[in-house]
C-alpha cells in the first residue's frame, strides 16, 4: 500500500481531504485556536507558495508554554514550530511512512507533491487504519480460500 491510497480515501470521504495550514507570522494563540477549532493535533505551517515551512503540534505548544508562559501566546508561530519536518510523497509506501513516524516519535507527516508543494497530510491514525484494513482483507481472503 502507498500513501496515494490514503489520500484517495480521504478525498472520497471528504473528511480530512484538505490540510489545515497556518502562516509563519500567525501567533501561537492563533495556532492553538486553529488546533482546537479543527480538533486536530498539528497544523502545517506554510509559505504563501504552499510550501512547508514547519509544523506546529500540541507538543510544540505545551513545551513553549512551559518554557515561556502566557507571554508565548503572542509570539509568532515561526519561532515555536518544528522547523525540520519529515515529509513523504504519495508514492512512498505506508510501511516506510510508519517507520519514519516510529523512529521520529511524531504523528503527522506532510505529503509533498512533485512540485514541492503541500499535497496532503498523513496521520498515524490514517496509517494504522490502512494497516488494519489490509490485515482484515488478507484474513478474509485466507478464510475464503480455506473454505472453498
Amino acid at each position: 500500500m502507498y500513501v496515494h491510497a490514503i489520500l484517495a480515501a480521504k478525498a472520497s470521504n471528504r473528511r480530512g481531504a484538505s490540510v489545515v495550514t497556518i502562516s509563519p507570522d500567525s501567533t501561537v494563540s492563533d495556532a492553538a485556536a486553529t488546533l482546537a477549532r479543527h480538533n486536530i493535533g498539528a497544523v502545517v505551517v506554510t509559505t504563501p507558495e504552499n510550501r512547508v515551512a514547519g509544523i506546529f503540534s500540541e507538543r510544540d505548544f505545551v513545551r513553549l508554554l512551559a518554557k515561556a508562559g502566557a507571554a508565548a501566546l503572542t509570539a509568532p508561530v515561526a519561532g515555536a514550530m518544528t522547523r525540520v519536518v519529515v515529509t513523504c510523497t504519495a508514492d512512498d509506501s505506508i510501511d516506510a511512512v510508519m517507520a519514519k513516524m516510529t523512529r521520529g516519535r511524531f504523528r503527522h507527516v506532510p505529503v509533498i507533491g512533485a512540485d514541492g508543494r503541500l499535497a496532503g497530510l498523513v496521520s498515524i491514525g490514517d496509517v494504522v487504519k490502512f494497516h488494519v484494513e489490509e490485515i482484515e482483507h488478507e484474513a478474509s481472503a485466507l478464510r475464503d480460500y480455506i473454505s472453498h
